[in-house]
């Protein structure tokens, strides 16, 4: 997995417990600062677009059409000065699973608003993995948190909620309704959804990455990426591992990522000035 992060800096991983993995990612440092715009470049320039834009119309970007295209992408995401939104950490976790995993996005919520302002309910991801053995449903939940034990209050009952079987249902209809019919897995994860398949059969094919961010003491104490960082922010990780073990439920797979931050709000300030630069291509 490590070659495979163009920015984010692998601190562990892990698949062991099974029903729920565990993947620690961090910013980095350059020069002794921790690399807010280097985070924030990356997540634009490399994930933006097919976040923000459905199927058939990021397929077809090209160069005379970018500028335009990444406009639109930057408008679809939101229109406010509000440090406090969540399509941020949507975004990261888009970024996170496409590099880590060679997910595909099925559908993109963001594109989907009936407002440019206005947040959209559900799952906070929707991607496939699509290998021989069929297809994997990869459907995320993210908590943008400068505060682990917050996000973890608020992150596990949305989980365990979107597993009512009514819920469910009703998920998968919308998210039916949304893929784009160009998609490459289009009919095998309409199948998938499809009421008359079994539960039972959906959720062997289920996996929920969960992606929570945190302020940490220990990123902001150090001023490098090495081993004495490593040292400390293990343990960290393998102890916030554990306490999310303790509290989570739910009937299948899940794989944790961890991405402590040295300060939140300035990384949220940081995307958003980039957002409100793109909107202005």
């Amino acid at each position: 997995m490590k070659d495979k992060l163009k920015f984010l800096k692998l601190l562990v991983h892990s698949e062991t417990p099974p029903e729920c993995g565990i993947t620690g990612l961090c910013g980095g440092y350059e020069l002794k600062e921790w690399r807010y715009n280097q985070f924030a470049d990356w997540l634009f320039d490399e994930h933006l677009l097919d976040f923000a834009l459905k199927y058939s119309e990021f397929k077809i970007v090209d160069g005379k059409s970018a500028p335009k295209k990444l406009r639109e992408a930057a408008k679809n995401i939101f229109q406010t000065d509000n440090i406090k939104r969540g399509e941020f950490g949507e975004l990261l976790l888009h970024g996170i699973l496409k590099e880590a995993y060679d997910t595909i996005p099925a559908i993109s919520k963001i594109y989907f608003k009936d407002g440019p302002n206005e947040t959209v309910k559900g799952f906070d991801a929707v991607h496939v993995i699509a290998d021989e053995d069929g297809l994997e449903l990869w459907l995320g939940e993210v908590k943008f948190y400068n505060t682990f034990y917050n996000a973890v209050y608020d992150v596990v009952p949305e989980i365990e909620a979107h597993f009512d079987k009514v819920y469910l249902r009703n998920e998968f209809a919308a998210i039916t309704n949304k893929i784009d019919k160009s998609f490459p897995h289009y009919d095998k994860l309409v199948r998938l959804l499809d009421p008359n398949t079994s539960l039972d059969d959906v959720f062997k094919a289920i996996c929920v990455p969960v992606l929570l961010t945190y302020d940490s003491p220990l990123v902001a104490k150090h001023r490098e990426f090495n081993e004495a960082y490593l040292n400390e922010i293990l343990p960290e990780i393998e102890v916030n591992h554990k306490a999310f073990l303790a509290k989570v439920k739910c009937p299948v797979k899940i794989h944790l990522f961890l991405c402590p931050l040295e300060n939140k709000a300035k990384l949220s300030q940081t995307l958003l000035d980039k957002l409100a630069a793109w909107q202005k291509i």
